[in-house]
Formats: structure tokens, C-alpha cells, sequence
């Protein structure tokens, strides 16, 4: 079909795209790239449509109300099609509006001499006539006048009307892009809405991938055609708490809060009434988050953090109890690991895999706060910040937010014009970091050099930041020394403002030769603040009700709860089978080299009672004793003595059967499954437990064991 012919079936609204794709998301980069490929003939790919009578919801109602019959949805192809609609009839397609399109290419401009594609540059294109916007190149008002350019540019000895027709030539075949032919193929007109569903997840899959959000927020638009808009409403409305949350981070939450998961994939098939549901426990959890986050954890916005990964948790744990923390304690507790998974980077790696892991705590612990806590000292080995972990640090660290978090705490001000930094400020007065001896002036000194990587991260430090608005940061420090300006600061607020932003005030400090020594006892001053404010919100914590095998049963299998029918009884062979106890060990090294993790021997993968009484006669010893003395000797043959105690081994009794529980801490260095002269290198990757090759292994081991 041409492309022409495709717009126009877009402008009329006889194609058209499904509210469960996603937004138009590409780059202005891909954008000038599709016209690039255009333009030289090189193969764009081929369309996907559904040509269907019983469409599902269309994105911004874009349909003809005449139209009677089938309607063509756009499965794969809308990012293309869309640019191609924006730049050909500069206009934004009717399946959108105007706030929709996040990066709008219709600044492009064409080189009528060279046919080069390049974003406005006032430098290059000002006053050159030879340069044109694309748009302006399709306008059917188009005043391009290749003979009045040509005559600007020729010189002497340079024929105009040669030149004219080059540039002519250029402005045709751009415009005969309206005339190219794109492939299009089509789902068949009998599909239903998770036929086409299913064709849309294979396509991009195999082309430019959705992320697990993005897909996962297609399956449930599938089912919800509101999901869409009724996210996107949610997070307008939020943004004017100064909470920006994206479409990922929602129905990260929403999963949580249905399947009390964090893999995305695991709401694929929830039904409609389910996701709803949960829905309308997320709406009202977010406004009791963003009023409760500013009032007791000093967290105004989500610019105080590093990721909004870390709320996740705490949405999953408010869902549970009526969408609002139940006491006082639960909400200190829960403010504690808030920070410390923040300020140690609890879901800056392994993102999908902690978080499933977390959030199964919470779904099976009543108080999760302390064991939230004790896996962050697994991941990380302690949580008590050290002035040595401010060296070299700059803004970007956790470390630098939490700096903020504590002196709103402590009620700073702005040192020149006092307003408070615990407030939301306007364009003119939002918060900047400012260096408190002045790089400018640092740098005239002998011993650092601009070009010396090791000195530009000692004067960029976390140490040498304080927090002002911006108007006071461009207009009162000026290049002046501390020592100049701080008397300033003293005569106006008085000593005490410096002091809520941890800064110390002795002027031997404050020389610039002395700048190493402030660094190093501000560094001090610092961690020994964000400890003793962390541990205010330490609280006794509610006596945990133990976890029984039916717990485990309603939570199913996930990246910390793994089902094992058996330990070597083959229910299919009616026999022995070793090969099944290498089985078990593989599990128990996959939770050692992640975060940990239960295995359950004698349930089946569908959460059935299966019992370990057919392994029990298999032994010597017919008992639990003997059972667990032979999973010991599994562990130790195949990983090795100095992991058993890792790994605690215990019995519950359920509808007469006996089910081995077998509880694996993470272990502080990498464990291999060893058998003959090979070695095996297992992870846990969501639910499944599974095996690296070496290259994997090394890439995860530098990760995982900082």
C-alpha cells in the first residue's frame, strides 16, 4: 500500500490504532532515520493490520462515526506511521493529541543540494536558503523555488539552472516518498482480541522489543480498554504532588498488588474484574503514599529519590493491610528500610529478581521490615553508612538524595534569601546543589588539574555540596572562599543555618589549602547524621507469626519459592532416579548465588500435597532423620561442607504427609555444583532456576559480590 494511501486512511479514520499499544515513543533520531531510509530507498519493513468488525477500544475514540463494518487496526507499524503522518501532513494523527507525541520531529529539516536530514541548527541554517523544513517540502503551499536558490547560491562560473535542477531533483525524490509502496500484511479478520494480542506480543518480539511493562500493560488494556487512559489520568494527577511516576512504575504496583509478584509477565492472563480490582486499591494507596511520604519521611517528591523502585514494596505491603500502614511502628519500621534501600541501592542491579523476592516476603510476613532489612545486609554486608563511603562520591549517588532527605528534616533554609528547602519552590527557586568552596577557585590551586579524573571527583564530592535555590546560586556566592561568605551567611541567619546542612564552621577548615581536611571531617559529620537519623525510625518490632507450608501453597512459586514433587522418587518411572536429587541441588545453588530462597520437596509444581513418603522408603533409614541426613550429603558431595550452614532443613506435617521445607540464605561468595571434573554455575531467574554459561557467569559474579 502507499504511503499516501495510508494517510489518508489515517486522516479519515479507516485505520487506525487500539488503545493497548503503546505511545508513540521514538526518538527523533529514528525518526530522521526512517527518512533517511526513505528517501534512499532502503527497506522500512512491512506493516502488520487487523481488519476486524468487532474492534477492541480505539486510542482517543479516533473512529469514523460513519463508519459501518470492518475497521483496520494498526498491529505493528504505528511508530513508523506515525512519524511519517506528523512529517508528510505536519499534523499529529487523530489517534493522538497534540501532548501525546513526547518527541515531535517537525523541526527536521532537508538539504536541497546534498538530500541530508538534519534536526533546525540556527549555526548552519540561519539565513541558508539551501536548507528546508520537511514539512514545508509536502505543504501543498509549499513556496520552495529551486531556481530563485539556486540563483542565491551560484558563483561565478557556476550555472544556476545546473544547480536548479539538482536541487529539483533532491525535492522530488523527497517527495516521491508519498509514492513508495510499504508491504502490508494482515491478521485474519476471523481473530478474536487475544488472537491478535498474541500476534502483536510474537511481532514485536522478534523485531524492536516492548519492554515486559509495555507488554504487560497490552495484555490488561486488552481486557480493560480504560487501563490506559486511567493510568496516564493517574499520573498527571500526581505530577502536580511533584510525584512523576511513568506507565512501568504502575503497573509494576498493579502486579504487585494482583499477583502479589514483580514479574510483569505474571498478569497476562488476569481476568478484567481482577485488574480492576487491584486497580482501585493502587488509586487510593498512591494518594495516602504521596500525602504520608512528605509529612513523615521528608520525601516531597520523587526527585528525592534515585528510583521509584523502592515504593513498590510499599505499595504491595499497604495493599494487605486496607491500603494504609496499621499503626505507628509499622510506618517507622517501614520508613527505615525505605531509606536504607534507597542509600544502599537495593534495586540498582537485579532489579525484577529482588524485587520479586521482596515482595514475596512481604505477601508472607505480617512485620517484613526486618527481614526487608536483613536482605539489603546480605546483598550489601552491612547498612551502617561510613565517612569512606563519601569518597569520591558525586550527586548521583543515593547517598547525596539522602542528604537532602535529612537536613529538610532539620528545617534548613536557603543561606542568602531564607526560604526553606522542605517546600516546593518555582522555576526561579528550585533546589540546586552548590559547591561550597568553589570549584572555579579549587582549580586555580597547584595540586588538582582539570584533567586529572581522580581531582575533578574530590572537588565534584558529595562533601563539598550544599543545597540552595536557584536564584542564590547563580547570583550570591560569586566565586567567593567559604571563609568570605559564610560571615555573610552568620551576620544574616546566624551560625545555625550552616550547621542544619552538616557544614562545618571552624575556619581553620575553611582556608582553601585546608580543603582536603573538610572534606574528610564533613564526610564524618554526614554519615554520623544519616545513621542516627535512620535509627530514629527504629521500632519495636510485632511478634512474626510462622510461616506454614499452606502460606507457601497461596504464594506459589516464584524467584524465593521453589515446589519439588519429590528428592529422588520418579513418579513417572515408578522408581529411583539420582538424576532428580541434582534436581534438588541445582535449586539450592541458584537460591545461594541470588537472594536466597524455600524450597519446598513434596509439593508439586501446582501446589498439590504430594508428601516425601515415597522417598522415605528408598532409604536406609525410613524416617526424617534419614531423609535429611541424605540431603545433607547431597549438599556437601555436590557444593560443598562449608554451605550447610546456609541452608536450615525443617518438617511440617499437612493431610498426613510429611513436606521437607529447606530455607537457603544467600551466600557471600559464588557456589558451583561440582560432579566428576565439572563445574556448574546456577541462578535464580524469576521462577526457574537456571544455568550459566562461562561468560555469564563471570559478568554476574563482578555484579552480584561487589
Amino acid at each position: 500500500m502507499k504511503v499516501n494511501e495510508l494517510l489518508i486512511g489515517i486522516q479519515k479514520k479507516d485505520i487506525v490504532l487500539p488503545e493497548f499499544q503503546r505511545e508513540y515513543v521514538w526518538s527523533l533520531e529514528q525518526s530522521k532515520q526512517l527518512m533517511v531510509s526513505l528517501f534512499n530507498g532502503y527497506p522500512v519493513g512491512a506493516l502488520l493490520f487487523w481488519t476486524t468488525d468487532t474492534p477492541p477500544e480505539i486510542k482517543n475514540y479516533a473512529v469514523s462515526p460513519k463508519k459501518i463494518g470492518t475497521i483496520t487496526i494498526i498491529l505493528d507499524g504505528q511508530q513508523r506511521l506515525t512519524t511519517l503522518y506528523i512529517l508528510l501532513k505536519s499534523e499529529i494523527p487523530p489517534y493522538y493529541i497534540e501532548k501525546d507525541i513526547k518527541y515531535d520531529p517537525r523541526h527536521l529539516y532537508f538539504n536541497l543540494e546534498t538530500g541530508e536530514f538534519q534536526y533546525y541548527q540556527p549555526a548552519i541554517m540561519k539565513n541558508n536558503p539551501v536548507w528546508v523544513r520537511v514539512i514545508d517540502c509536502f505543504s501543498p503551499e509549499s513556496k520552495i523555488n529551486v531556481f530563485s536558490i539556486a540563483k542565491q547560491l551560484s558563483k561565478e562560473n557556476t550555472d544556476p539552472f545546473e544547480l536548479a535542477n539538482k536541487l529539483n531533483d533532491n525535492l522530488t525524490k523527497l517527495r516521491n516518498i508519498r509514492e513508495k509502496d510499504f508491504p502490508v500484511q494482515y491478521v485474519p479478520s476471523t481473530a478474536g482480541i487475544d488472537e491478535a494480542i498474541d500476534i502483536f506480543d510474537r511481532v514485536n518480539s522478534l523485531g524492536t522489543k516492548l519492554t515486559d511493562a509495555e507488554l504487560a500493560l497490552t495484555h490488561i488494556t486488552g481486557k480493560w480498554p480504560d487501563a490506559r487512559r486511567t493510568l496516564k489520568k493517574k499520573i498527571r494527577e500526581l505530577e502536580k504532588r511533584n510525584f512523576y511516576f511513568d506507565l512501568g512504575f504502575m503497573v509494576r504496583c498493579l502486579v504487585g498488588i494482583v499477583k502479589g509478584r514483580a514479574l510483569f509477565e505474571t498478569i497476562h492472563k488476569t481476568p478484567k474484574e481482577n485488574v480492576i480490582e487491584g486497580w482501585n486499591k493502587l488509586d487510593k494507596i498512591l494518594d495516602y503514599l504521596t500525602t504520608i511520604l512528605p509529612k513523615h519521611a521528608y520525601i516531597h517528591s520523587t526527585e528525592d529519590v534515585n528510583t521509584t523502585n523502592i515504593f513498590v514494596p510499599l505499595v504491595v505491603f499497604l495493599s494487605k493491610n486496607n491500603n494504609v500502614f496499621p499503626n505507628e511502628n509499622s510506618l517507622k519500621n517501614a520508613i527505615r528500610w525505605l531509606y536504607l534501600a534507597h542509600l544502599w541501592g537495593r534495586y540498582a542491579g537485579q532489579t525484577d529478581q529482588r524485587l520479586d523476592h521482596d515482595i514475596n516476603i512481604i505477601m508472607r510476613n505480617g512485620d517484613p521490615w526486618q527481614e526487608l532489612i536483613n536482605a539489603i545486609v546480605d546483598q550489601r554486608g552491612r547498612i551502617k553508612l561510613e565517612a569512606s563511603d563519601l569518597e569520591g562520591r558525586s550527586i548521583q549517588h543515593p547517598i547525596y538524595r539522602m542528604l537532602y532527605i535529612l537536613i529538610k528534616s532539620k528545617g534548613a533554609i536557603d543561606w542568602f534569601n531564607g526560604s526553606p528547602l522542605d517546600v516546593t519552590h518555582g522555576e526561579s527557586y528550585y533546589i540546586q546543589s552548590h559547591h561550597i568552596f568553589p570549584s572555579s577557585l579549587l582549580w586555580k590551586l597547584d595540586k588538582y588539574n582539570e584533567n586529572n579524573h581522580l581531582h575533578k571527583k574530590i572537588i565534584n564530592e558529595i562533601a563539598n555540596r550544599a543545597f540552595l535555590t536557584a536564584t542564590t546560586n547563580i547570583s550570591s556566592i560569586n566565586n567567593k572562599p567559604p571563609k568570605v561568605y559564610f560571615e555573610e551567611i552568620k551576620n544574616k541567619f546566624g551560625e545555625e543555618v550552616l550547621k542544619k546542612q552538616l557544614v562545618p564552621t571552624d575556619e581553620n577548615l575553611l582556608e582553601l589549602d585546608k580543603y582536603e581536611d573538610f572534606l574528610k571531617v564533613r564526610r564524618e559529620l554526614i554519615a554520623k547524621e544519616i545513621n542516627k537519623f535512620i535509627e530514629q525510625f527504629t521500632s519495636r518490632e510485632v511478634e512474626q507469626r510462622k510461616i506454614t507450608v499452606a502460606d507457601y501453597i497461596k504464594l506459589g512459586e516464584s524467584s524465593a519459592v521453589e515446589f519439588k514433587s519429590t528428592l529422588r522418587w520418579d513418579l513417572i518411572q515408578n522408581k529411583v532416579n539420582k538424576d532428580l536429587e541434582k534436581v534438588i541441588i541445582k535449586t539450592i545453588a541458584g537460591f545461594l548465588n541470588s537472594e536466597g530462597g524455600t524450597l519446598l520437596i513434596g509439593i508439586s509444581d501446582d501446589g498439590n500435597i504430594m508428601g516425601i513418603e515415597k522417598d522415605l522408603e528408598t532409604l536406609k533409614k525410613k524416617d526424617i532423620d534419614g531423609f535429611q541426613q541424605l540431603l545433607v550429603h547431597l549438599i556437601t558431595s555436590y557444593l560443598g561442607v562449608e554451605y550447610v550452614s546456609y541452608i536450615k532443613i525443617s518438617f511440617e506435617e499437612m493431610d498426613n504427609k510429611q513436606v521437607c521445607i529447606v530455607k537457603v540464605d544467600n551466600s557471600p561468595q559464588p557456589v558451583f555444583v561440582k560432579e566428576h571434573n565439572t563445574k556448574e554455575f546456577f541462578i535464580r531467574a524469576g521462577n526457574l532456576t537456571k544455568l550459566l554459561d562461562s561468560e555469564e557467569t563471570y559478568n554476574y559474579i563482578q555484579i552480584h559480590w561487589q
